[in-house]
């Protein structure tokens, strides 16, 4: 595919034609390089998980009072 690329920074497309040069590969292999690793990285849009999103579990019978039970446990008889 042929595509233009617009508003590119002169040096850093120097330095991308030379590096491409030295290793012999086209100025298209090492982006769609440079494209394919971006993409395999974090999506800086997907929503983060929130303890906000956790939704309260039922834990049975006797479990009424479980939460002051594990406060009276970590923090101390109160």
């Amino acid at each position: 595919m042929i595509t233009t690329i617009r508003n590119r920074d002169p040096e850093a497309y120097r330095a991308l034609k030379a590096r491409a040069a030295l290793s012999g590969r086209t100025i298209g292999d090492l982006m769609s390089e440079a494209i394919q690793t971006y993409l395999a990285g974090p999506d800086p849009f997907a929503k983060r998980a929130s303890l906000r999103d956790l939704t309260p579990e039922d834990a049975g019978p006797g479990s009424e009072h479980l939460s002051d039970e594990i406060d009276a446990i970590v923090y101390g008889a109160s």
